[in-house]
């Protein structure tokens, strides 16, 4: 054998020297018959069962890791799990392995029970460390863990013994693995999800929805229900827009006075707040595993494609007719074509669950399906409770300056979160995140008040008076200019909301009819001509 040095400076000078390639561990694994003490030994049979031993193991250690952390130890397990299956690839050109999905259902102890141990774990995880913990952050599309908990910390299991040969092999890889993948636990965002999708696939996740709809339900129907009734009783009965005429400090001032008892309500910024967070927290979830799940479905309609006759258009220059070209390629890759290759040479059952995988992997996406709509109405379900949508209307038309819907209570905790904190105080966003907003925004499209929350908000008429007058008060300690910086931030969040739900919205709801739609009221009549008549 060639010395390393020397075969690297000889290849600098383009001197090309052939000499055998390393044979070490080939040789050894095809004997079958090897003769010990008068004995013939299968050794390729008896170092396969080592081998799959060590790799079951490894995958057991790698599940194991992840059930000790916290959610974000997702990314670490798809890699480890990548490592196992590449290596399972490897070694099957030399010995006969069980099969890489089999091994790893065995592991994940999910042969015969409809969910595994990760799927188990992903919604541990989410009840008792993510819901409550995590701050949702709008920009960044990443959850964060709170400055200021809420809830008890989470008690885990201990990571399973293990040696370095169980994770990436040798002390070195996985020191410097482990700085890798150290830097995904700061946060959940878009590469968790990614890996949950792969991981969980989509009976997992479907698991995990569910789970998390029961969790939102009793949220909506228990703690939230009976905030909701205790903060409507203490809001004023009537609560009007002041007039511009005012200034902003006024009416700042007065609002302060009119939702005195619901600034001052002691669990508003505490368990009120938290219950909303964890709802913003499990819709937000749900909503960005199926984005996951829709480019991982777009990536297999990519690499499907050459096998199903769908070839994209070709640049055509001047004098060239597209038509064709498109018929040359298409004679080119008609020897890709599963379906018809599969028509010609298998058998009549073949060929039909060959058009059938066809059918369904190019209408996969066509459907319009959206897993998050359907979220979005078993949600709305939930809040049939009339204390949501309060009495019908004296006008018989909309309740303006009536306090008796769910969006004058949000536009009252508007209020109170777009108030500047003080220096030693954390804020709202520290604390609870964009998911507060979220949970609150999402209730009021399903409740069919979004127009009325944008036109009659509290927060939103300081806002517009202050643009007008532009005045710097300090009312009831409240700085006016701070405090209409912030509202001006959240008014585009909410609009931000607003738009996204709306999408996944159908358009058939009440409150985003088109305009060629008109509901037709009587005019108000007088009270001398009501007395004539």
């Amino acid at each position: 054998m060639l010395d390393k040095r020397f075969r690297a400076e000889c290849a600098q000078h383009g001197i090309q020297i052939p000499y055998p390639p390393a044979n070490r561990y080939e040789t050894l694994l095809k004997q079958r018959h090897v003769q010990i003490l008068g004995r013939s030994v299968d050794l390729n049979r008896l170092i396969t069962q080592r081998i799959s031993t060590a790799m079951q193991k490894s995958l057991d250690v790698a599940i194991g890791r992840f059930e000790s952390g916290d959610l974000t130890g997702i990314v670490e397990l798809e890699c480890l799990t990548e490592v196992n299956r590449l290596t399972h690839k490897l070694l099957s050109e030399h010995v006969s392995l069980m099969d890489f999905e089999a091994m790893f259902r065995e592991a994940n102890h999910n042969v015969s029970a409809p969910y595994g141990r990760i799927t188990l774990h992903v919604f541990w995880e989410l009840n008792y460390d993510f819901l409550p913990n995590y701050c949702y952050n709008n920009s960044t599309n990443r959850f964060v863990r709170a400055v200021f908990p809420l809830s008890q910390e989470v008690n885990r299991e201990r990571a399973p013994p293990n040696t370095p040969q169980d994770v990436y092999g040798t002390k070195v890889l996985n020191n410097a693995y482990g700085h890798i993948y150290n830097l995904y636990t700061g946060f959940v965002g878009s590469p968790h999800f990614r890996a949950i999708s792969h991981l969980l696939g989509y009976q997992g996740i479907a698991v995990v929805m569910e789970e998390l709809l029961k969790i939102i339900k009793s949220l909506i129907q228990g703690s939230i229900r009976q905030y909701v009734k205790t903060l409507m009783d203490s809001m004023p009965k009537i609560c009007k827009l002041p007039r511009f005429d005012y200034g902003s400090p006024a009416v700042l001032e007065y609002y302060y006075a009119q939702l005195q008892d619901i600034i001052n309500y002691p669990e508003l910024k505490t368990e009120v707040f938290q219950s909303f967070r964890e709802v913003g927290n499990a819709v937000l979830f749900c909503l960005l595993c199926e984005q996951s799940l829709s480019q991982e479905e777009v990536r297999d309609l990519l690499h499907a494609a050459p096998f199903q006759n769908i070839i994209p258009r070709q640049y055509v220059k001047e004098g060239e007719k597209p038509e064709a070209k498109m018929k040359k390629l298409e004679q080119k890759y008609q020897a890709l074509q599963v379906t018809s290759v599969i028509e010609k040479l298998g058998t009549p059952q073949q060929a039909a669950i060959a058009r059938e995988g066809d059918l369904l992997t190019k209408e996969r996406l066509c459907c319009g399906l959206s897993m998050f709509e359907i979220i979005l109405t078993r949600i709305k379900t939930f809040l049939e409770d009339q204390i949501w949508h309060g009495p019908p209307p004296a006008n018989g038309v909309m309740n303006i300056d009536e306090c008796t819907e769910f969006h004058r209570l949000w536009s009252a905790m508007q209020i109170v979160y777009c108030m500047p904190v003080g220096e030693n105080e954390f804020t709202v966003e520290q604390c609870f995140g964009d998911s507060l907003n979220w949970a609150g925004c999402l209730m009021t499209i399903l409740l069919g008040q979004q127009r009325r929350f944008e036109a009659l908000d509290f927060a939103y008429h300081i806002l517009k008076i202050n643009k007008a007058d532009l005045k710097d008060d300090v009312i009831k300690g409240v700085n006016l200019r701070r405090m209409c910086d912030r509202i001006r931030k959240f008014q585009i969040l909410n609009t931000q909301i607003f738009a996204t739900v709306n999408k996944y919205m159908k358009s058939g709801d009440a409150d985003s009819l088109p305009v060629e739609h008109v509901r037709c009221f009587q005019p108000p009549i007088h009270q001398s001509l009501a007395s004539s008549c």
